[in-house]
C-alpha cells in the first residue's frame, strides 16, 4: 500500500528535531565566520548610513545592486546571517547593528524562531519579547535612529521543490502563523513609534502563498523575488 499524504508528512515532522539539530550543529560554524568577517568589515564601515539586518531572508535579499540600479547614492550595509534567531541576533547585536551606528535600520528578524522544536509552544512569546529587547535596545543606544519592521514573507507549503527540512518546517512555519505573529509585530512597531512595512504585495500569489515562481525551497526566494519588497521600501530609502 502506498503511504498517504499524511503519512509522509508525519514521517517527516518525526525527523525534524534530527534535521534541526545537523542544520544548527553546521550553522554555528557558518554563523560564527560570518559574525568575525562583519566585525572586521565594521572597522571600514561609515558610520551612520543606512543597514539591513537580520536572518537568510535578508542576507541573500540583494539591496545594494537594487539601490544602484535606481540610481539611489546611498551607502547601504547588509549583516543579515542566515539561520540567526532573535536570541542569536541579540548575542550579536554589536556586530550585526550597532557598531555600524546606523541612522535607518531595516530589520527583518524572527522568522527562525517560529519553530515548536526550538521554543516549544511558547515561540511566539518568545519571539515578542525578544523583538521588544531589540526595540528597547535601539531606542536607547540609537534614540535618533529611523527603525523600519518588515513584515514576515509567506512560504509556499505546497511548493515541489521544497527540500525534506523546508517540509518539516512548515508545520509551524505557515501563513496562518506568519500573519498571526505579523499582526503582533505591527502592535509591536506602534508600541515602539516605529514604521511596520508589509512587503509581500508582488510576493504573494493568489492563494496567500509565496510565488512559486520566485522561491527556491518554499521559503527563500530568488534574487528577482526581492524586487517588490524593494519598491515597497523604496520610498523609506531614498529620503
Amino acid at each position: 500500500m502506498e503511504p498517504s499524504a499524511f503519512d509522509s508528512q508525519t514521517a517527516t515532522r518525526e525527523k525534524l528535531p534530527a534535521l534541526g539539530q545537523r542544520m544548527r550543529n553546521g550553522q554555528a560554524e557558518e554563523q560564527a565566520r560570518k559574525v568575525r568577517n562583519y566585525r572586521e568589515l565594521n572597522r571600514y564601515a561609515q558610520k551612520g548610513q543606512i543597514l539591513f539586518t537580520g536572518s537568510s531572508l535578508m542576507e541573500q535579499f540583494p539591496i545594494a545592486e537594487y539601490c544602484a540600479s535606481a540610481g539611489i547614492r546611498k551607502t547601504v550595509y547588509n549583516r543579515g546571517i542566515g539561520g540567526t534567531t532573535t536570541d542569536d541576533f541579540l548575542r550579536e547585536i554589536d556586530t550585526v547593528l550597532f557598531d555600524l551606528a546606523p541612522s535607518k535600520i531595516f530589520i527583518n528578524i524572527g522568522t527562525n524562531d517560529i519553530s515548536t522544536q526550538i521554543y516549544g509552544d511558547g515561540w511566539q512569546a518568545h519571539l515578542l519579547d525578544n523583538y521588544r529587547e531589540i526595540l528597547r535596545q535601539i531606542k536607547e543606544r540609537l534614540p535618533d535612529a529611523e527603525v523600519y519592521m518588515m513584515a514576515y514573507y509567506p512560504v509556499n507549503a505546497a511548493f515541489a521543490g521544497a527540500s525534506e527540512w523546508s517540509k518539516a518546517v512548515f508545520a509551524t512555519r505557515s501563513n496562518e502563523n506568519i500573519n498571526d505573529t505579523n499582526e503582533k509585530l505591527k502592535a509591536l512597531a506602534d508600541e515602539f513609534g516605529v514604521r511596520y512595512i508589509d512587503v509581500n504585495d508582488g510576493i504573494k500569489d493568489g492563494q496567500g502563498n509565496l510565488r512559486g515562481d520566485i522561491t527556491v525551497d518554499g521559503i527563500h526566494m530568488y534574487a528577482g523575488g526581492y524586487r517588490p519588497a524593494f519598491e515597497a521600501l523604496r520610498e523609506y530609502i531614498e529620503v
